[in-house]
């Protein structure tokens, strides 16, 4: 019993051709998509390529070596350092200052972020309207962003020392100010740094956020008869949440990540109250020299900031359906 299809039964010339043997050429669409996919994955390459080199190895490295007793009578050849599975990261979390320093980044970090965003949020609603001078005034919002982060450490090093301009303006209001280089006092010092370098990206993203609403928008609230606080609160402020999210999320990441800064604020050994994850990190390779227990730390944090990261990751993925519509 012979079946036939019904999609191609009715066919002109189907029939003839079968029944002559004759081969169908393959569909032209077919070939186009196998040439679409060739093209694609020579474009991908250089990007795959460039993530294999970049993050992949790099990672896979650091596996190895957190899993070995790597020190310096073992670096020479470290691919046959003894293998001590994960006493290496028992060591970190239970006989070293690992968690300590994993709350001292995460939660100054936090800190700093939530005094970053209504500093940036409010730089943004100021400098968006036209007025003269505007353009002076972005340039100089943006300068803690264009400073290294070694020029930011070192004029913020020069004004918290004991006799520096800090406390000698605390002082003109009868304020006592103390040490804020060590101490417990310097972890109050970190925060304020890293909130002063991080509050432009928020500004910047906040204030595309404001250029990207339709001025329809503000037409019709105006039409409305809304007052600028109404207007804010239920129009500008929504619609800057995505942006200013986003901001929140880079900006921790970036804080919790931050070595340059501590490192030239309070120096190396840093104090214990300001002893950040990536400093530790540091310290445990490059001055004690045990790079199996430093590369177990750093695999730590990079677990850690996962969890920012895919939050970011879920966010920018979010954005694309409203994008596409």
């Amino acid at each position: 019993m012979t079946v036939t299809d019904p999609a191609t039964a009715d066919a002109p010339g189907t029939g003839d051709a079968r029944r002559a043997g004759v081969a169908r050429p393959s569909p032209p669409r077919r070939r186009r998509g196998a040439t679409a996919g060739g093209a694609a994955v020579w474009l991908l390459a250089p990007g795959g390529l460039l993530t294999l080199t970049v993050i992949v190895v790099p990672f896979v490295v650091a596996l190895v070596m957190s899993l070995l007793d790597l020190d310096q009578y073992t670096f020479r050849q470290w691919l046959s350092a003894p293998f001590v599975g994960v006493d290496n990261y028992v060591e970190a979390v239970g006989r070293t200052s690992l968690p300590h320093a994993i709350w001292v980044s995460g939660s100054a970090a936090v800190i700093a972020t939530l005094l970053a965003l209504p500093l940036g949020v409010a730089a943004a609603l100021t400098t968006h309207l036209p007025f003269r001078g505007r353009s002076l005034i972005r340039s100089l919002y943006l300068i803690p962003y264009v400073l290294p982060a070694f020029v930011v450490g070192t004029i913020w090093r020069i004004i918290l020392q004991p006799d520096g301009v800090a406390n000698q303006g605390l002082a003109t209001v009868g304020i006592t100010g103390g040490l804020w280089l060590n101490g417990p006092k310097s972890y109050l010092a970190l925060i304020v740094v890293q909130a002063w370098s991080g509050w432009p990206l928020v500004y910047l993203l906040a204030l595309a956020g404001l250029q990207g609403i339709d001025d329809s928008l503000h037409e019709a609230a105006a039409l409305d008869g809304a007052q600028w606080r109404a207007k804010l609160r239920h129009l500008i402020l929504p619609l800057l949440r995505p942006p200013v999210a986003l901001a929140a999320i880079i900006s921790l990441l970036h804080m919790v990540n931050s070595f340059t800064l501590p490192f030239v604020l309070f120096g190396v050994p840093s104090p214990h109250d300001v002893e950040v994850l990536p400093v530790l990190t540091y310290v445990e390779s490059f001055q004690n020299l045990r790079f199996g227990l430093s590369a177990a730390m750093a695999v730590i944090s990079l677990v850690l900031i996962l969890v920012p990261l895919l939050v970011y990751l879920r966010t920018v993925r979010l954005d694309e359906p409203e994008a596409a519509a």
